[in-house]
């Protein structure tokens, strides 16, 4: 199980090396960029963990007040990774970093 947990973590330097290289390409590197960007990462990691919670327990979830009352509602998280992912496409707006745009129809290499 530890490794499935080193492979996340490779995971996220993957993608903040990535973001880093495109700032520093685009002259963009410094301390209130880095900071906007390991916040990305963090709400990367909290996306991922809601949506691990959404897979785990699904869209509905059982309720129980423990005082006679039950009953079924929506997953919260799946409200809460709406606004996170919604505070990610910010940070990466404020970061001046657009999604790569694709070469040609048949070519698989990306261009950012």
């Amino acid at each position: 199980m530890p490794r499935k947990k080193d492979e996340n973590n490779e995971k996220y330097i993957e993608l903040e090396q990535e973001l880093k290289d495109q700032l520093i390409t685009n002259n963009n590197y410094n301390k209130v960029t880095k900071e906007l960007l390991d916040k990305y990462i963090k709400y990367t990691k909290m996306e991922d963990d809601l949506i691990k919670d959404v897979d785990k327990r699904g869209v509905n979830v059982k309720w129980n007040n423990g005082g006679g009352q039950k009953g079924v509602k929506r997953n919260d998280s799946i409200q809460e990774s709406v606004k996170v992912n919604a505070q990610r496409l910010k940070i990466l707006d404020k970061l001046g970093i657009k999604p790569p745009e694709k070469k040609s129809d048949g070519d698989e290499e990306y261009e950012v």
